[in-house]
């Protein structure tokens, strides 16, 4: 049986937990040496993952922005960029946005009721793959890891943070809190309502806790609660 990836979730919160604010314009969160952190986790990572609302509210290219590092991969035997993926269950994908145009190879996963909506819009731009009727994680990781995808980092949205914590298929969390407070009922958030693996008194394992500026990253081990 193929090994799944190791999921590592990433996220940058506010105070309050939110991962933006309400606004047009994208809310950052974090600073110069957390984003450059960022992009070195990027670059050692075999896939980059963010859901198509996500893509829609930040257009992100998802890059990772070093050349000392990309030159690093490739002289590893790696691609120069991380595979891109996304997941989309509605199929409402716009083939304009950035995703899709910089960086190298491109997968969406969708349900069967969306594939070809997915595959006239995109065209050549994405592979892309069926779960079945609904979107199923695990089918995701399976897939990713018979493609040779051993270290998966995902970027969002809270939604799908929300997804792979309750389903206990986040290996890793990495977590950047910023001091800011947005203070918005509607604004998106790290994580919504679920339940959780073990319940509310479940502690999972700090691995590291470091402050980057006015920064505090915090690594998590979701699968070991006690």
């Amino acid at each position: 049986m193929t090994a799944r990836p190791y999921v590592l979730l990433s996220a940058a919160t506010s105070v309050d937990g939110c991962l933006d604010d309400t606004s047009d314009s994208r809310l950052l969160l974090s600073n110069s040496d957390d984003f450059d952190r960022v992009d070195e986790v990027r670059a050692s990572c075999d896939a980059i993952l963010i859901g198509a609302t996500t893509m829609r509210r930040d257009n992100p290219r998802l890059l990772v922005n070093s050349a000392e590092r990309r030159a690093k991969r490739i002289a590893d035997g790696k691609p120069e960029y991380p595979l891109k993926v996304s997941v989309t269950a509605t199929g409402n994908l716009d083939a304009d946005l950035k995703f899709w145009h910089f960086g190298g190879e491109k997968l969406v996963f969708t349900v069967d009721s969306a594939v070809a909506k997915v595959r006239a819009t995109l065209g050549g731009l994405a592979d892309v793959v069926s779960t079945g009727p609904e979107l199923d994680w695990g089918q995701v990781l399976d897939e990713l890891g018979r493609r040779g995808i051993r270290r998966l980092m995902v970027e969002g949205g809270g939604t799908i943070h929300t997804q792979l914590m309750s389903q206990n298929l986040a290996d890793e969390v990495h977590l950047a809190i910023a001091p800011l407070l947005v203070g918005q009922a509607d604004a998106p958030r790290f994580l919504g309502t679920a339940e959780y693996p073990g319940g509310s008194a479940a502690r999972m394992r700090l691995l590291e806790a470091q402050t980057i500026g006015d920064v505090v990253l915090l690594r998590y081990a979701p699968k070991e609660r006690s």
